[in-house]
């Protein structure tokens, strides 16, 4: 079997157990994480971190467009797709724990603040309260002038918790782009592009 293969089978295996948090049926295609990772300015970015990692796709292009000394780690709630990045990427740091947690595991990376998050949250599947609190600390850890993105599925888009999601978006940042529709990806999705 194929990593591809094999990636997708556990991650459809995790989805089917706990699809609030997993949130979709197979990893991102490599076209949304091009929508995700290429808008990053990353001549400017000096510690990324990466929430809701999954499989590692965004992952691997993370690790490609960094600059040689900038820092990384991974932020995985769901432990055997946490066992599974981290046992891909051997020389980064994957935390099996909460993003509302993120402000502790800069403190234990040495981090003062994040220059650039990218998540892969399902927010649509989130209450109001989790969609704020994970938010919140990811903001803790943002920088002023801080980058943020992160997508939507575009199913989820109409959901009440998609919709206030994207209210939120834009009541927090300064700045809110939206991609064009990823259609290469299942299900399709749209990226949000966030400056502080």
């Amino acid at each position: 079997m194929t990593k591809l293969k094999s990636s997708s089978l556990q991650f459809f295996q995790q989805f089917l157990t706990n699809p609030g948090a997993v949130g979709a049926i197979s990893p991102s295609s490599q076209k949304l994480a091009m929508q995700m990772v290429d808008w990053i300015d990353w001549a400017d970015v000096d510690a990324v971190a990466e929430c809701g990692p999954g499989t590692g796709v965004f992952t691997e292009r993370i690790i490609s467009k960094m600059e040689t000394n900038a820092r990384f780690f991974g932020v995985e709630l769901n432990p055997e797709l946490h066992d599974a990045v981290q046992s891909r990427f051997v020389d980064y740091r994957f935390y099996n724990d909460s993003v509302e947690n993120i402000e502790a595991m800069c403190t234990q990376e040495g981090i003062e603040k994040i220059d650039a998050l990218v998540c892969s949250l399902p927010w649509a599947s989130f209450s109001e309260e989790l969609q704020d609190s994970c938010l919140d600390a990811m903001l803790r850890v943002l920088r002023t002038d801080g980058q943020f993105v992160t997508f939507a599925y575009l199913q989820g888009l109409a959901l009440p918790a998609g919709r206030r999601f994207k209210k939120h978006l834009h009541e927090t940042f300064s700045s809110v782009e939206l991609s064009e529709v990823v259609w290469m990806n299942l299900p399709p999705a749209i990226v949000y592009r966030c400056h502080r």
